[in-house]
C-alpha cells in the first residue's frame, strides 16, 4: 500500500510542473493581448522557468542523493507552489518572468526527486512496470494542462491558471511526509557545485538571450556575442564538471555506461523536436486558424491519450525485447508526425489537418516515453538514482531551452522574408509600411494587431502575417522531424542494452 502512495506522490508532483507548462504554452497568445507582450517577451515567459529549470536540474538530484530524495522533493514542492501563487498576482510580464524563474527554481528540486522516489522503492520488473506508470498517469495529468489552460485564459483569466498548483502543491506534500520514507546516497560528499552551477546558468542564459535577441536584430553584434559567450560559457562547464570539479553535479562517470550516454543523446534530439516545435503550435491554432484557446488546448489530445493508454504496455518493452527497436520505431513514428504537422496551411477540417498527425505523434511517443526513460535510469546503479534522473531530465529540459530559441530564429527569419514579400506585392502606403516595421515583434508571432489600417488594407495584411507565419512554422515542423530521425540513428547504432534490475 505504501508503495503506491509514493507513485501518487511521484506522479502529482510532476503532474504539478507538467500541467502548468502546458496549460502556460496554449495561453500565451491570451497573455500576448492582455500583457501586449512581444515575441521575445512571450519567449521568456517560457525560457525563464526552463532555463533554471535546465542548468538547476542536476543540482536537484544530486541534492536528493546527498539530503535526502523525501527533503528536497517536498523543498523544491513548496517553492513551486509558493512562486505559482506569486505567477497568479503578477502586475506585469517582468514579475511574471521573475516569478516563473522562482518557479524553476522549485520545479528543479522536486523532478528528479518524482523519478528518483520510483526508482528506490522499487526493483526489476515492478520498476519497469512503475516507471511505465509513471509516465502514462503523468501523461494523463499534462492532457488537462492544454484544456483546462486554454479553458481557463478563455473564460476566466491566464492567471487562474497557476492557481491550480496550489491545491496540488498542499495534497503533494501531505501524501509525501505521511508515506514518503526517507532515502539517500549515503556516500555521496554534502557539498554543492557552487561554480558548476553558475557556469551552466550563466552559460544557457547567455546563449537563449542571444539567440531570441538575433530574432529581431539579425547580425545585431551584441547579441551574436551573447552566443559566442553562451557556448564558451557551456564548454567551459563541461571542461569542469570532468577535469576539475572534486564533488560535479555532472557526474562523468556515469557515461562511462553506453546505454546511458546513448539514452541521454537520443533525448537531447527528440526531445530538442518535441518541446521546441510544440511552443509554437498554440499560436498556429490559435492567431492563425482561429481556434478558441479551449478547443487549441483540445488539439493535441490524441497524442496524450496514445501514450496514456499505451504506457503500461511500453513500460515493459526494454524488459521483453531490449531498448533498440521501440527507441527506433518510435523516433521514425515522431519524425512522421512532425511532418504531418508541416503539411497544413490556412482553415480546412480539423479531422484532415492536425488530427493524423497527433495521432502519428502519439504512436512514437507510445514507443519511446517510458522505454527512454526505463533506458536511463537501468543503465546506472540504483543509489545513483537522483543523480541519473537529474541528468536525463537536465538533457531533456536543455533541449527544450535551446530549441525553443533556436527554432524561434529559424521561425522569424522565414517569417519575416515571407512578410517582406507579401508586403512588397500588395503596394500599401507609406504609413502603413511604417506601422508593420514599428509592430514586427509583435506580429512574429502571428497575431494580426490592431494597426488601424482601411479595412481592404487591414484584411490583406492579416492573410499576409498568417501566410507568414505557416511557412515559418513549416520550417520548426521539418527541423523537428529532422531532430527525430537523427535520434532513430542514434538508436539504431549505439549499444542501448541495460541490466535487468
Amino acid at each position: 500500500m505504501r508503495l503506491a502512495w509514493v507513485l501518487v506522490a511521484a506522479v502529482l508532483g510532476t503532474s504539478m510542473a507538467l500541467i502548468d507548462s502546458t496549460a502556460v504554452n496554449v495561453a500565451l497568445p491570451v497573455m500576448q493581448r492582455d500583457l501586449s507582450a512581444s515575441a521575445a517577451g512571450l519567449q521568456w515567459i517560457v525560457e525563464s522557468y526552463q532555463l533554471f529549470l535546465s542548468a538547476l536540474i542536476l543540482v536537484g538530484g544530486a541534492f536528493g542523493d546527498r539530503f535526502g530524495r523525501r527533503a528536497v522533493f517536498a523543498l523544491g514542492t513548496a517553492l513551486f507552489t509558493l512562486a505559482s501563487l506569486g505567477c497568479a498576482l503578477a502586475p506585469t510580464l517582468a514579475f511574471l518572468i521573475a516569478a516563473r524563474s522562482i518557479q524553476g527554481i522549485g520545479a528543479a528540486l522536486l523532478t528528479p526527486g518524482s523519478l528518483a522516489l520510483i526508482t528506490t522503492a522499487f526493483s526489476g520488473e515492478a520498476r519497469g512496470r512503475a516507471i511505465g506508470s509513471w509516465s502514462g498517469y503523468t501523461a494523463i495529468m499534462a492532457a488537462i494542462g492544454p484544456v483546462l489552460g486554454g479553458w481557463l485564459a478563455q473564460a476566466i483569466s491566464w492567471r487562474a491558471i497557476f492557481l491550480i498548483d496550489v491545491p496540488i502543491g498542499i495534497i503533494v506534500l501531505v501524501v509525501t511526509w505521511t508515506f514518503v520514507h526517507e532515502s539517500r546516497d549515503d556516500e555521496a560528499p554534502h557539498s554543492i557545485d557552487a561554480v558548476g552551477a553558475t557556469l551552466i546558468t550563466l552559460g544557457l542564459g547567455a546563449l537563449v538571450y542571444g539567440l531570441i535577441a538575433l530574432e529581431g536584430a539579425r547580425g545585431d553584434a551584441p547579441a551574436l556575442c551573447a552566443v559566442v559567450l553562451g557556448l564558451a560559457l557551456v564548454a567551459a562547464f563541461l571542461y569542469y564538471e570532468r577535469r576539475v570539479s572534486r564533488n560535479a553535479m555532472l557526474r562523468a562517470d556515469l557515461f562511462a555506461s553506453r546505454p546511458f550516454a546513448g539514452a541521454n543523446l537520443y533525448t537531447f534530439l527528440l526531445y530538442a523536436g518535441l518541446t521546441g516545435s510544440f511552443y509554437f503550435v498554440p499560436f498556429d491554432l490559435i492567431n492563425v486558424q482561429g481556434y478558441a484557446p479551449v478547443a487549441a488546448g483540445a488539439s493535441l489530445l490524441p497524442f496524450i491519450a496514445i501514450v496514456f493508454a499505451a504506457s503500461r504496455w511500453s513500460g515493459g518493452l526494454v524488459v521483453r525485447i531490449g531498448a533498440k527497436r521501440p527507441l527506433v520505431i518510435g523516433a521514425l513514428l515522431a519524425g512522421a508526425g512532425f511532418a504531418l504537422f508541416a503539411l497544413p496551411g490556412i482553415g480546412g477540417s480539423y479531422w484532415t489537418t492536425f488530427f493524423p498527425a497527433g495521432v502519428v505523434l502519439g504512436c512514437g511517443g507510445a514507443f519511446f516515453v517510458a522505454p527512454l526513460t526505463t533506458t536511463a535510469m537501468n543503465s546506472v546503479p540504483a543509489e545513483q538514482a537522483g543523480t541519473a534522473s537529474g541528468i536525463n531530465n537536465a538533457v531533456a529540459r536543455t533541449a527544450g531551452l535551446v530549441a525553443i530559441a533556436a527554432l524561434g530564429l529559424a521561425l522569424a527569419s522565414t517569417f519575416e522574408k515571407h512578410l517582406d514579400r507579401e508586403v512588397a506585392r500588395l503596394h500599401f502606403t507609406p504609413a502603413t509600411i511604417a506601422q508593420i516595421d514599428r509592430r514586427r515583434a509583435n506580429l512574429l508571432s502571428g497575431q494580426s494587431l490592431d494597426l488601424k489600417l482601411p479595412g481592404a488594407e487591414n484584411a490583406d495584411l492579416t492573410y499576409a502575417i498568417r501566410n507568414a507565419y505557416v511557412a515559418g512554422f513549416r520550417e520548426t515542423m521539418i527541423a523537428a522531424a529532422t531532430l527525430a530521425l537523427c535520434a532513430a540513428i542514434v538508436a539504431a547504432l549505439w549499444d542501448l542494452r541495460v541490466r535487468s534490475s
